[in-house]
């Protein structure tokens, strides 16, 4: 299964309570970025601009689990920065799976050989290694010696008994061949699912390497074709509306982002101010602008932080959509 049976109850049984409840807004995914601070530089990186002033700052374990508590989203993915050079990263995910949250740990790989002997493989964890093509291409982006060390830790995760995601990066210069080939090699690792992203430009991420709208639809085409073949983590019906298929409005505060400055409004990718707290940031935002696209920063934006959840939360109006979506989370 692409989705575990743990992370679909957690997920059902949260959807239940807020329509039982008559919630109208509510997050499905937290974004804990613990830190900024990076081993690596990679090109394009909008957080290493957009934080430059505060990259060394980090959450401390209390804040964190503070930010669990304001925030009932049910999965937490913990970034950066690079989340595992906090050194308190072990306190954070433990006290996260302990409140039985399931806890996505976003890393480019580095330094996860060490990490795991701190760690505990549970239901409730998944790590996520940043994979952006094969040696060539992700060592272009990352580093010298990146992708294999990525992918050795990757092995070493996968014996020691973690369940090992990938999120890959679609820039102008993918090809469709080095994609098949790296899907077929990391499903050779043993990893447990891929995500792809289209890469482009928002505030903080300006960079001639990145798609537009059109070249996004072209290429999603294809990650839908094979998605049956391999175990992509991108919902069917996101990436149809990616390859422009299907339409989609965002759903802004699916994903907050709480990060050292405050809860980062109105997005994920687009900063217009910082809240002291969850409450704060609901109720001061103006949704409907946003989710309605008025914004002209928002004008080539398609990244599933902010559609996904409308997959999840829309995702039932059709009987063709039921039954696709049932079909590929069983794959």
């Amino acid at each position: 299964m692409r989705v575990s049976l743990s992370l679909s109850a957690s997920l059902i049984k949260y959807l239940i309570k807020n329509k039982l409840l008559a919630i109208k807004r509510f997050p499905l995914v937290l974004m804990l970025e613990v830190t900024h601070t990076c081993n690596l530089a990679c090109e394009g990186c909008g957080r290493i601009r957009e934080y430059k002033e505060t990259m060394k700052e980090m959450l401390s374990t209390e804040e964190c689990l503070q930010a669990i508590e304001e925030c009932p989203a049910p999965v937490v993915t913990v970034t950066g920065g690079e989340p595992l050079m906090h050194p308190e990263i072990d306190r954070i995910v433990n006290g996260i799976i302990n409140r039985k949250r399931h806890v996505y740990l976003c890393t480019n790989g580095l330094l996860l050989v060490n990490a795991i002997k701190k760690l505990k493989p549970s239901k409730y964890f998944n790590v996520n290694v940043h994979i952006d093509g094969l040696a060539k291409t992700h060592d272009a982006i990352a580093g010298k010696g990146v992708f294999e060390r990525a992918t050795d830790a990757i092995r070493e995760a996968k014996r020691a008994g973690f369940r090992i995601c990938t999120n890959t990066t679609i820039y102008k210069s993918t090809t469709e061949d080095e994609l098949e080939e790296l899907f077929s090699f990391l499903e050779g690792l043993g990893v447990d699912g891929m995500l792809v992203s289209p890469g482009f430009s928002f505030e903080h991420n300006k960079n001639g390497m990145f798609l537009c709208r059109k070249e996004v639809e072209e290429r999603f085409g294809f990650i839908y074709g094979i998605s049956s073949r391999y175990k992509i983590l991108n919902s069917p019906l996101y990436l149809k509306f990616l390859k422009g298929e299907r339409h989609l409005r965002c759903t802004p505060w699916g994903n907050p982002t709480r990060n050292y400055m405050g809860w980062k409004s109105p997005c994920y990718l687009i900063t217009d101010a910082h809240y002291k707290t969850f409450s704060e940031y609901m109720e001061n935002t103006d949704w409907k602008r946003y989710q309605e696209g008025g914004d002209p920063r928002c004008k080539d934006c398609m990244m599933h932080c902010g559609f996904e959840p409308t997959v999840v939360l829309e995702g039932g109006k059709r009987l063709s959509d039921i039954v696709e979506m049932a079909r590929w989370s069983l794959r």
